[in-house]
């Protein structure tokens, strides 16, 4: 019997496996058989949109979104192996982390999904973080919610549940009010000792709002942690339509807890296990970096977070990556469209980055500013997308291009650096995903330079989140007694990986050095923008 058929009967038999993810500009669905390996998938591009102030998905466009998805799934599967797919072994669903989504105690909700990409809560950060002597980044739920207080908004006295992304529609599909630990901890300080809310800052919050009068406390209105391997519940048949409105997917199965995509990102890097790492680059850039011990002190620019299994995890997260850089190669296909020559938007892409490695390594005194929106590790609320250079820098189309890759990792490398040189965390590699890194070796080579640190990618990679809940999936049925999830995936889910590593090149890491030098003076020029460009 050839693999084909293996896989069809896997299939059919409904022990496949299928994780979806809910990205800031894709929703993925990744459908896994006995090895954990990918056999399906399916694809739906979205977009955000920025109203009345706030970066937002209107709710109508996640269901549109996954309905749509789930149906190029379906049709992926009939193409490939001529069967369809009625059920599944176990569901996982994931999402962007952090936001808001409040709902009242009728369902309703109370506010427009605010989502990470928002930097309007730096008064709420502030004072939490100081209160709690533990950093608060502006993106968390947490922030979100106290910002709303301050700002006196009505709708916050009626609210009856305060979730994320994940964590709603994984509500939606199963009827339970429950998120994993990884997610859980961009809502609220996690104790990884509990693996719960911290009960102190929890406390705190309750003494902070005691003169509000509401009748809700966090406890009370924060989703259940859930662990790695945990039950969540199981689809209901309101939930089965929810994906599938053509009623073809069968109710009863079971999910995992949701997770963020950071925690996501961990799992399909296989970076879970102290010492371990991972750079998820794609609309946002971040590293994940799984500790062996406590930081000596909070930092501004660094989030305390955790894996899947309630590891904790120094994150540094920048708001920009791509965004700026994707824009430039669009305007650059529609010169080539007008002209008659265009190309595949992938052979663009590919001939734009290895030309990139042939441009100055040092910059040629350009200068790329990629921010669309604020950006906390370098103090701007808002962003001004921005490109300088000085009047006698050649301008290639190698060098521009090297510097456009140069900016997407340059915050990120202004947030490393706290980790590298204050707190002496060394790591052996890091493991990457996301758009940065599809064009072979040329993501990596940036990252590399800029963070001094080996970096590999996976041939899984790709596949991303929406494969790292599927195994987080698999995990929670296929798992053996007392089995950690590091272990899991070592020897079940990557057991057989293949990874390509890219070391630090002399060259590149003296440049981006040099270059940096320059960003960093420059930075007075994109604030002056945000000034004064309205």
């Amino acid at each position: 019997m050839n693999n084909s058929e293996d896989i069809k009967r896997v299939i059919t038999e409904g022990n496949a496996i299928l994780g979806i993810e809910l990205g800031s500009t894709r929703i993925k669905a990744v459908l896994v058989g006995q090895d954990c390996s990918p056999i399906a998938s399916g694809s739906f591009d979205w977009e955000n949109k920025f109203e009345n102030g706030v970066w937002t998905y209107h709710i109508d466009d996640v269901w549109i979104g996954l309905q749509s998805v789930y149906k190029s799934l379906v049709a992926d599967v009939r193409s490939r192996y001529g069967c369809g797919l009625d059920t599944v072994g176990a569901i996982g669903i994931s999402a962007m982390m952090h936001g808001y989504l409040p709902f009242n105690a009728k369902d309703g909700q109370l506010a427009p999904f605010r989502t990470w990409r928002n930097t309007i809560t730096e008064q709420a950060a502030a004072i939490l973080s100081r209160e709690f002597d533990f950093n608060v980044p502006q993106r968390w739920s947490i922030a979100h919610l106290y910002q709303s207080i301050l700002n006196h908004e009505s709708h916050v006295g009626e609210i009856a549940f305060l979730t994320t992304l994940a964590g709603y529609v994984h509500w939606k599909l199963t009827g339970q009010k429950v998120v994993g630990v990884g997610d859980a901890s961009g809502m609220f300080p996690i104790d990884s000792g509990t693996n719960n809310y911290d009960a102190g800052m929890l406390k705190k919050f309750a003494g902070i709002v005691a003169d509000k009068g509401y009748g809700w406390t966090l406890e009370g209105i924060f989703p259940k942690i859930l662990n790695a391997g945990d039950n969540a519940g199981h689809l209901t048949g309101e939930g089965a339509r929810l994906l599938d409105p053509t009623g073809g997917l069968k109710a009863g199965i079971p999910l995992c807890p949701p997770e963020g995509d950071a925690g996501t990102g961990m799992v399909a890097t296989n970076s879970v296990a102290p010492r371990t790492g991972n750079v998820s680059a794609g609309t946002s850039v971040f590293a994940m970096i799984v500790l062996e011990k406590s930081l000596s002190r909070r930092y501004l620019e660094v989030d305390m977070v955790t894996t899947p299994g309630g590891k904790p995890v120094a994150m540094v997260h920048c708001n920009s990556c791509t965004s700026d850089l994707d824009a430039w190669v669009a305007m650059f296909s529609e010169l080539l469209t007008s002209l008659g020559t265009g190309v595949a938007r992938g052979e663009l892409y590919d001939a734009l980055y290895f030309k990139a490695l042939e441009g100055a390594s040092d910059g040629g005194g350009m200068l790329s500013y990629n921010y669309y929106s604020g950006e906390p590790i370098t103090g701007l609320e808002e962003g001004r997308p921005l490109f300088v250079r000085l009047p006698d820098s050649p301008m290639s189309l190698a060098t521009f291009m090297r510097v456009l890759l140069y900016s997407t990792v340059a915050t990120l490398k202004i947030g490393m650096d706290i980790l590298f040189d204050k707190e002496n965390v060394r790591l052996e590699q890091l493991l990457g995903h996301g758009g940065l890194f599809k064009t072979k070796g040329v993501g990596q080579r940036i990252m590399a330079a800029a963070l001094n640190v080996p970096v590999s990618v996976m041939e899984s990679a790709g596949e991303g989140g929406a494969w790292g809940i599927a195994l987080l999936a698999a995990y929670m049925v296929r798992k053996g007694q007392d089995e950690e999830l590091d272990k899991f995936l070592a020897e079940k889910a990557f057991a057989s990986a293949r990874e390509d590593r890219v070391d630090p090149d002399a060259k590149d890491r003296e440049g981006f050095l040099k270059f940096m030098e320059q960003y960093v003076k420059g930075l007075e020029i994109q604030k002056a923008a945000v000034r004064q460009l309205r």
